[in-house]
């Protein structure tokens, strides 16, 4: 177990630049499989599913040179790779996006049970299952495992998801960027990240079009180029700094080359007092005294955030309103339409003296303002769950331990030492 210690109390001030988002960055890495030519990265972040990715690149036989420091990768998944070695990496849900790739390489790849991501309720594999399918492969049930095999190549297909899943929009996209003929996908995912993907296997050669909306339509290619790219800013991450920073009563400058992707983030920022400035390529949060729940216009009704796939605000940054609602004066419901069970960790505000109620598996209501002290809490295994806990504790005076905060690493590169650059008193420590 890792934990964070954090003595809190302290603004944050400064400016920091965001890295790149790892949901653009896992697919896009899985992607490179898809072509025999070099392929280079620019600004891949140094975290932990980014370094188990390369890890089976290299098992595989694949040309792997990674400079962290200047956050360029050089790819070559050339001849001679080795089927054996594609035993997919544990502990993270991108490993599901190998698939397309090595069924196009090898014909088989095989999907063990504890192939997971963050713990953030049901997450089914169905969906990807029925997207292979549809593309001609078979899938058969081993002991520990799920192997799927395809003879012959891909084949184009139409499919319409019954939900808007990012992975499995990503999964289809690969299949179909390799298949023979024309496919379709209907009601496909369309977030930023996903765009981003997309992207990327364009310059490769692949041609997509409705990229940003719900349809996709795919015409195969008989090879993919290699390609060299440069990832954007992870709006994730921008919001979560300008949130830090509105939290602990301080302003953080943070680098926004994504502005076009904020204007419901704003806007949700707002319900909270807080009112982000986007001026020469950095934004900024700032407060007019101090965090308040916006009353509605609407009478005998909460203030609400809703999170639902894009574009909606996303789940992933729900956990951030929840910190900023807990420190804002006033009640607001938070509701995550995504996923099952997600919000679970309420009880861990209760820990720091915050007043949350759960209505039911997707609903919770805070009541924010309330006194807080400093506590120990657990973060489940959720990124953005273990960073919202340590925002509060970052808000209060005194020290607090946050428990289990290693899924930060997934995500965001040097956590700590960009935190205390910015004034904060952060460190990591082993567990029990």
């Amino acid at each position: 177990m890792t934990n964070l210690i954090v003595r809190g109390g302290r603004p944050l001030r400064g400016e920091i630049t965001p890295s790149a988002n790892k949901n653009a960055v896992l697919p896009v890495l899985c992607a490179t499989l898809l072509t025999d030519e070099p392929v280079v990265l620019h600004r891949v972040p140094d975290i932990t599913d980014v370094r188990k990715l390369l890890d089976f690149f290299g098992n595989l036989g694949s040309r792997v040179e990674m400079d962290f420091e200047t956050g360029t990768l050089r790819l070559h998944h050339g001849a001679g790779l080795d089927p054996k070695a594609a035993h997919l990496p544990l502990g993270m849900r991108s490993s599901i996006m190998l698939i397309p790739p090595l069924l196009h390489r090898f014909g088989r790849a095989s999907l063990e049970e504890d192939v997971t991501g963050c713990t953030l309720g049901s997450r089914e594999i169905d969906p990807h299952i029925e997207v292979f399918r549809a593309f001609g492969a078979e899938v058969t049930s081993e002991r520990a495992a799920t192997v799927i095999s395809l003879e012959g190549g891909f084949s184009a297909t139409r499919h319409w998801l019954d939900y808007a899943s990012v992975t499995t929009t990503e999964n289809f996209v690969l299949c179909a960027a390799a298949a023979k003929g024309a496919s379709r996908l209907t009601n496909a995912a369309c977030e930023p990240h996903v765009q981003e993907f997309c992207d990327f296997l364009r310059r490769m050669g692949a041609r997509i079009e409705g990229v940003g909306g719900s349809r996709l339509d795919v015409e195969g290619v008989s090879g993919l180029r290699g390609v060299e790219f440069t990832f954007a800013d992870d709006f994730h991450e921008v919001a979560t700094f300008l949130a830090m920073g509105a939290m602990t009563g301080g302003e953080i400058a943070v680098r926004n080359g994504s502005v076009e992707q904020f204007p419901l983030l704003d806007r949700t920022f707002a319900k909270f007092g807080v009112e982000v400035i986007h001026e020469n390529g950095w934004s900024r949060a700032h407060i007019d005294g101090r965090l308040k729940v916006r009353e509605p216009f609407t009478s005998n009704i909460l203030t609400k955030v809703e999170a639902a796939p894009w574009p909606y605000v996303p789940a992933d940054l729900l956990p951030i309103f929840i910190a900023l609602g807990v420190r804002a004066e006033g009640q607001a419901m938070f509701w995550n339409k995504v996923y099952d069970g997600a919000l679970g960790w309420h009880a861990e505000l209760g820990k720091f003296g915050a007043h949350a109620l759960l209505c039911d598996p997707h609903r919770l209501i805070v009541f924010g303002g309330k006194p807080l002290t400093p506590a120990k809490v657990e973060s489940p295994y959720i990124i953005r769950v273990a960073i919202a806990l340590f925002m509060i504790a970052a808000s209060i005076d005194g020290e607090s331990t946050i428990l289990n905060a290693a899924p930060i690493q997934r995500a965001h590169p040097r956590f700590v030492e960009n935190l205390n650059a910015l004034g904060a008193d952060v460190s990591w420590v082993a567990g029990d």
